[in-house]
């Protein structure tokens, strides 16, 4: 059956903006929990890191879940928890229990991601499950900015703690939402098995593409996440609200996501759009070696423009390679290979910020880079996508 226009989409998109909004709303506020919890800036980044690593495997481990409980049923019990979790995030006085709530919340986002793109692409006909996935994508990039400007603005006005209360609320509210949903019974996801993994890494043009994808999200993880310590570094003025509109730039990947098969198109082929978005995403690098603020502002909305631009092709390179019969298993790798590169780069990168400062983090993620676009020059598919 599929999707009704407003209300069915309305209430995915409010859940896949939260889940993501709670995924990445610590980050501007890594320097005040660093300063509040007397811990070290690689410590405070452990909030991100850890919700990361469940990421990195959910995409295999929630397919049996969802193999017997329908989406709606996982998404009723995994919102109104997340929600309880973030109150007691905001009532904490131990750090420790920050990063054990953090990973609890790890677990639950993933839940909540896995049962939504189900339930949306199972509702959705053959015609429209690509704009309806495009929609999602798009929920997701401006969740991410949503969650990291708005918890730097209430932390600016009200504090750190009422930035986890609101994100609590609005939970709540989007629990409400969910019983707009029908319940479905026939919306399953493939069962993985283990042979199926190493056929679809054995297939040529899949390892390369998934490496490529490791370290570029290795790389936009570590400079989402230290970029933070680096503003107030550079500026005395670097409060709580500035730091969080620093994510603004997070906004062009909803327009490089959209615009990516117009560009592919136009420089003839995926391979060469990857290795494009690469090189740029290189010289943006060399960008956030500059000291000016505004120059910094400005690297950003590119750095981000070409680390969407790059994630969008790979999503979609992979699906025109894949058969139907491992469809759902390589968009899994995909997403593992994707968020493990992120639980890295929010958290190695910054021990090379400690004793070799920004221009050593910097030229860390610059050889990543190249080391990402000699990944994706090893991948050969077909001739009608390279």
């Amino acid at each position: 059956m599929p999707l009704r226009k407003h209300s069915e989409i309305l209430p995915i998109i409010f859940t896949t903006i939260l889940a993501l909004s709670v995924l990445y709303a610590p980050q501007p506020l890594l320097p005040v929990l660093s300063f509040e919890f007397n811990v070290s800036r690689e410590a405070a980044a452990a909030l991100t890191t850890v919700t990361f690593i469940p990421l990195a495997l959910a995409p295999l481990a929630y397919g049996y879940l969802l193999e017997t409980v329908s989406p709606i049923r996982v998404l009723k019990i995994a919102v109104p928890i997340l929600a309880l979790s973030e109150v007691f995030f905001a009532a904490s006085s131990s750090f420790s229990l920050l990063i054990v709530i953090r990973l609890i919340q790890g677990l639950l986002v993933p839940a909540i991601l896995t049962s939504l793109m189900t339930y949306l692409s199972g509702r959705s006909t053959a015609d429209t499950v690509q704009r309806s996935m495009a929609i999602y994508i798009a929920a997701t990039i401006f969740g991410g900015f949503i969650g990291r400007a708005t918890s730097g603005l209430i932390a600016n006005l009200c504090g750190w703690r009422f930035s986890f209360l609101a994100l609590a609320v609005t939970l709540i509210i989007g629990f409400i939402t969910l019983f707009r949903l029908p319940e479905t019974a026939d919306l399953k996801m493939t069962r993985p098995k283990p042979r199926a993994l190493f056929q679809v890494l054995s297939q040529p043009g899949f390892l390369p593409i998934y490496l490529s994808v490791f370290c570029l999200f290795l790389i936009f993880a570590a400079v989402m996440n230290f970029l933070p310590f680096r503003l107030t570094e550079l500026s005395d003025q670097a409060n709580e609200l500035r730091i969080g509109l620093m994510y603004s730039g997070y906004m062009m990947g909803i327009v490089t996501s959209l615009g990516a098969p117009k560009f592919i198109s136009w420089v003839k082929g995926e391979i060469r759009t990857i290795r494009i978005g690469l090189v740029c995403l290189a010289l943006t690098l060399l960008g956030l070696a500059w000291t000016q603020i505004w120059v910094l502002f400005g690297m950003i909305f590119l750095h981000c423009a070409a680390m969407f631009l790059v994630h969008s092709t790979a999503s979609g390179l992979v699906n025109r390679m894949a058969g139907n019969e491992y469809r759902g298993l390589t968009n899994g790798l995909y997403v593992a290979f994707y968020y493990a590169g992120g639980s890295v780069g929010s958290f190695v990168p910054g021990i090379v910020y400690r004793y070799f400062g920004w221009n050593g983090f910097i030229a860390l993620l610059l050889s990543i880079c190249a080391l990402g676009y000699f990944c994706i020059s090893r991948s050969r598919p077909s001739a009608r996508v390279a």
